[in-house]
């Protein structure tokens, strides 16, 4: 099924064939879960995969139905035989993945095809999920709630950020993730302010923010989670920014639809922090697509948000406030859009207070 909507992109687009390069994508097409040790090579009548001696067995394994071509040196010097073979002349290549180098080596490798940049082709794919999709993802978000529950009940104030992201990939490793979907956040106090904010030597103190962004990859799929809490009392500040980004998401996951775009579905989250004084401090889109990456389409942003929102596409809803030198706010669900709205896929507790 996959294949034969590729096929029917790659007539669409007048390609004779298709080299698949992007780990996420051969998975998505193949199975093959090696990372960037295969070239896939697709046309409407064949499905081949290059590889060499390293991941010849596992590509048997993972890919038993596609054509096993092993290379004895460099992956794009086995394309010549296969691509005359074939009789494919006008070639797509994944353009936001393949790097300046690995073109010039593939147009060395392919003097006699014209090799055609394509953009997002198998991602558009991906960005509808089907159920067995939908559950693995269900399964890291799981995981990663559970983390967030163990984390609650770990922290406390005199702790650094670094011991309690180990702790928190600790569990997840500990408890079935095959890795961590990227580098945990934990940015207390003052260091919320950094949406992106790096696990550092600081002590966490009682009564500031402590924004955590974590996430688990189960089965090659992703989840994203973050959550806010304090430590003890807050600040007033805190009661008022927490408000708002909850009331917020909760709008926005109330409210987007498919036949929105991702712009307009932004726009129903930002509408509430606009209106609270706190536009400024909203600098990033409200989610993104989440599967084989942790972030992929749709693009559900006021930037480049164009993308039409459709039943089965999987995105995080996570507002923000950011206020250099106090701290930050981050609430972030993971839904999967269905004929009638959002179906929350996150269960994690929205309680920021923790007790000393």
């Amino acid at each position: 099924m996959r294949l034969n909507k590729l096929r029917e992109k790659l007539a669409a687009d007048g390609l004779d064939a298709m080299l698949v390069t992007r780990p996420q994508n051969m998975r998505y097409l193949s199975g093959f879960s090696g990372g960037d040790g295969a070239v896939l090579v697709v046309t409407q009548q064949a499905a081949v995969a290059v590889t060499g001696f390293i991941y010849r067995e596992q590509m048997q394994r993972e890919a038993p139905d596609w054509e096993l071509v092993e290379a004895k040196g460099r992956l794009f010097h086995a394309l010549p035989e296969v691509t005359a073979r074939l009789g494919v002349r006008r070639i797509g290549f994944e353009s936001t993945y393949l790097t300046v180098d690995q073109h010039h080596d593939l147009a060395e490798a392919l003097p006699d095809c014209q090799l055609v940049p394509v953009k997002g082709m198998v991602e558009e794919l991906r960005a509808v999920k089907s159920e067995e999709e939908i559950e693995a993802i269900t399964r890291a978000i799981v995981l990663a709630d559970s983390a967030f529950a163990h984390i609650v009940k770990f922290i406390r104030p005199g702790m650094k950020e670094r011991e309690v992201g180990w702790e928190l990939e600790k569990y997840m490793r500990s408890h079935g993730a095959d890795k961590v979907s990227f580098d945990i956040i934990v940015g207390s106090g003052p260091n919320g302010a950094m949406p992106h904010a790096t696990q550092s030597e600081r002590v966490i103190r009682a009564g500031e923010p402590i924004v955590m962004d974590l996430g688990a990859v189960v089965d090659g799929y992703c989840s994203d989670l973050t959550r806010t809490i304090v430590i003890g009392e807050p600040d007033d500040t805190f009661r008022t920014v927490y408000d708002t980004v909850l009331r917020a998401q909760v709008h926005a996951e109330a409210k987007i639809m498919p036949g929105m775009t991702g712009e307009e579905a932004d726009g129903i989250a930002r509408e509430i922090i606009v209106e609270a004084g706190y536009g400024e401090a909203f600098g990033h889109g409200l989610g993104h697509g989440v599967g084989l990456a942790v972030h992929e389409s749709p693009r559900v942003s006021y930037m480049q948000g164009e993308n039409v929102l459709q039943p089965g596409m999987v995105f995080t809803v996570e507002p923000g406030i950011y206020l250099p030198g106090w701290g930050g706010v981050r609430i972030e669900d993971i839904v999967v859009l269905r004929e009638d709205g959002c179906q929350v896929l996150t269960k994690a507790s929205k309680e920021p207070f923790v007790p000393l």
